[in-house]
């Protein structure tokens, strides 16, 4: 169980990094959001989510990459 919980974990780090990288080409792109084109208001919501979903799913990430303890291992 310990392995697929790490597994899990790997892929939900490597989810949060993808929201990372679109937080920060999003706001790259928007010139810190002073530059939205008319309509854009996409680029506010994007603001708030995509950061909160790079948090929550690190957060999920460590909870289950600590809870797969060691390979073959009970949980610490």
């Amino acid at each position: 169980m310990g392995t697929v919980l790490r597994a899990l974990a790997v892929g939900l780090f490597t989810l949060s990094a993808f929201f990372i990288f679109y937080t920060v080409r999003l706001f790259v792109v928007t010139g810190g959001l002073l530059h939205t084109r008319a309509g854009g208001q996409g680029a506010y919501i994007g603001a708030i989510v995509f950061p909160l979903l790079a948090l929550i799913f690190a957060w999920a990430g460590v909870r289950c990459w600590n809870r797969g303890g060691r390979a073959g291992g009970p949980a610490a």
